[in-house]
């Protein structure tokens, strides 16, 4: 499966680069070493649609099309709540903030579960406390690395391996789907305000630093807001994916500009194709 990432990465990155040329499939191909078949298989495997239906999510055209659809009521989605199917972006997600405090007095004691999972992102460790999931990151140096640094961030608790006990996170995050868990957050009040705005972005839509910070009664805070989703540890289920720059730019990602592209691509998808299947 990380093998099968990289591969995607590598298409996503020609793509980027050669979009306005409209590569062909076998073109794409070449360039990551597969046979066309293969690529067709792998695609549609990983993203439920075509190489060329891809293509056409990660061209200017849909990213202006995604721009003009971008949520810019997050504070009326507060007044008014959150319902409909069980797509995460549709229901309340209860956000339990932990202070330092809190963590020292509580936290001694606490047993972190954790897995190691492949994903269509990549591979992925999830954390799940006793009140909630407390890390979903992606493990780009490596397990031991990725583990080390989930216990320096709960350096109280013990950690325990648990696949089972996590697998269900992981394929909710591919799907988009409610987990059915609470979200177990340290941070500061601004950080966890930021981070129950981005839950408010629907799947298939993006916001900017700037709206998220007028939301959350900040309008000067816009590079604040930035630092709050650099500081996000529970990847997509908190969707710091969906903030991007004024101009359109997708600009940073904790976990890389190619993955948030892949991710916003594919959300794009499901998204449309929800509205076309309602």
């Amino acid at each position: 499966m990380d093998r099968d990432y990289e591969r995607i990465g590598r298409a996503i990155r020609f793509i980027e680069n050669n979009w306005q040329d409209q590569p062909e499939l076998e073109a794409v191909a070449d360039a990551v070493e597969l046979s066309p078949f293969h690529l067709q298989r792998l695609f549609q495997r990983w993203a439920g649609v075509s190489p060329k239906r891809f293509l056409q999510a990660l061209t200017v055209d849909h990213a202006k099309a995604l721009l003009d659809r971008r949520i810019n009521l997050l504070d009326t989605s507060f007044e008014v709540g959150l319902s409909g199917p069980s797509r995460l972006h549709d229901l309340f997600v209860a956000v339990e903030g932990m202070t330092p405090g809190q963590y020292k007095a509580q936290g001694a004691e606490m047993i972190i579960r954790y897995g190691l999972h492949d994903s269509v992102y990549g591979r992925a460790i999830v954390g799940m406390a006793p009140l909630g999931i407390c890390a979903l990151e992606f493990t780009d140096s490596g397990d031991e690395a990725a583990v080390s640094v989930l216990q320096a961030r709960f350096p109280l608790s013990r950690l325990v391996r648990d696949d089972s006990a996590t697998e269900h996170v992981v394929r909710a995050m591919e799907e988009g789907t409610v987990t059915g868990e609470r979200l177990l957050l340290k941070g500061t009040n601004f950080q966890l305000k930021v981070w129950r705005a981005l839950i408010a972005i629907p799947e298939g839509r993006v916001s900017t630093y700037g709206e998220v910070a007028a939301a959350i009664g900040h309008p000067e805070a816009s590079r604040a807001v930035g630092a709050a989703c650099g500081r996000n540890r529970v990847g997509i289920l908190i969707p710091c994916h969906r903030v991007i720059g004024a101009s359109g730019a997708l600009t940073g990602f904790f976990w890389g500009q190619d993955r948030k592209r892949a991710i916003l691509a594919r959300e794009a998808l499901r998204a449309e194709q929800m509205a076309l299947a309602s």
